[in-house]
């Protein structure tokens, strides 16, 4: 096997499988969706921010994390639409700004905010912060107007390999309903987690009228989550992509979906991520195994998460399409780091294990 073309993919894996774990740990912006409304009275409100006060550094970090081995892995990729689509990525970031300033100001002494501002800021990380991570997200499968110009970097005056060809940069994302639809999957998916991670307190709880509450909302809030994931798999499969044959970008019927269908290790990691999922949630519809289901439907949503992010790429399929001209679309191969650059990142990753093992660590020291 070509060395290059493991390594490109082996690396495509490995940043899927962050982004898929950003979305369970997506569960803490989840848990600040709750402060405005189920969290009605201030010791609701102080638990939810007990609970993810202790844990937003890990999604934060992951977020990081995320972006620079992508950074370090598909450089093009991180260029064109960290660099191109800024407006969108800069709200991202600045959701998570207000968030870690809300989580040091919102009970300090003389706050000039108050405690009430704090909570809406958390509140708008919680909800928009989702939400607009999904749409990121699905821009891997809708694209974006971008162009491609690798010989631009020897011109002095504009160096830049890919541009925008729209001052909109990115936000004009939001107008396309695949991308709304994974953007409201994400968010219902972290506040199902979040409901489910209350639950899981139960036992440690002192509020319990906030936990009976948040027992009478999950039914709704974990259907709602699963007919939006299940209508966004069906329309991801139906969908067209681009697929680089003999060097050229062509367009072919149900992309996805025969990238799946041709990997059956894929297919069984998201069908395993579905059970998963169901299990967790009729265990807790039954009310058996309160403590665990938490556990049960996230792990689920990591292997839905990282199956549906690996189709993107795997097969030669055009992960990243420019909508202004498919030929500049971006493929594993075109957008990778070289060689030399992948094989030392391999070797580096021998401690990704010493990484989780840490974080295993770290969530139980913040609790």
């Amino acid at each position: 096997m070509n060395t290059l073309h493991f390594l490109q993919h082996y690396w495509w894996a490995l940043v899927s499988l962050l982004g898929a774990i950003l979305v369970f740990l997506l569960f803490v912006q989840g848990l600040q969706s709750l402060l405005l409304k189920t969290a009605g009275d201030k010791a609701s409100k102080d638990l939810v921010v007990k609970y993810a006060g202790h844990k937003w550094e890990i999604t934060f970090t992951t977020l990081v994390t995320f972006g620079g081995a992508a950074f370090a892995s598909f450089p093009l990729f991180y260029s064109t639409s960290f660099g191109g689509a800024y407006w969108l990525w800069m709200a991202i970031l600045f959701l998570f700004v207000i968030q870690a300033v809300s989580f040091e100001y919102r009970d300090a002494a003389g706050n000039l905010l108050g405690t009430r501002t704090y909570e809406i800021f958390l509140f708008l990380n919680g909800a928009l912060g989702s939400f607009l991570l999904g749409v990121a997200v699905a821009t891997l499968f809708s694209g974006g107007s971008f162009i491609m110009e690798k010989t631009a970097i020897t011109d002095a005056d504009s160096p830049a390999i890919s541009y925008w060809t729209n001052g909109w940069h990115g936000l004009e994302g939001l107008l396309n309903p695949f991308n709304l639809l994974l953007g409201l999957v994400v968010y219902f998916a972290a506040r199902t987690l979040a409901l489910l991670f209350i639950i899981s307190k139960a036992e440690q709880n002192q509020v319990p009228a906030f936990v009976e509450k948040c027992r009478k909302q999950l039914p709704v809030v974990a259907g709602i989550f699963v007919l939006l994931f299940v209508a966004f798999a069906l329309w991801l499969c139906l969908r067209s992509g681009y697929r680089s044959i003999d060097g050229a970008m062509t367009e072919v019927p149900f992309v996805y979906w025969n990238t799946l269908w041709t990997r059956p290790w894929m297919l069984a990691i998201l069908v395993f991520g579905v059970i998963y999922v169901l299990f967790g949630l009729i265990r807790q519809l039954l009310g058996k195994g309160e403590r665990y289901n938490f556990y049960w439907v996230g792990t689920g949503v990591i292997l839905a998460v990282w199956a549906v992010l690996m189709s993107a790429g795997f097969g030669g399929n055009a992960y990243f399409i420019s909508n202004y001209d498919p030929e500049m679309s971006l493929t594993l191969a075109n957008s990778s780091s070289s060689l030399f650059t992948l094989r030392v990142m391999a070797i580096v990753s021998i401690a990704i294990p010493f990484v989780i093992a840490y974080i295993a660590w770290a969530w139980r020291k913040l609790r």
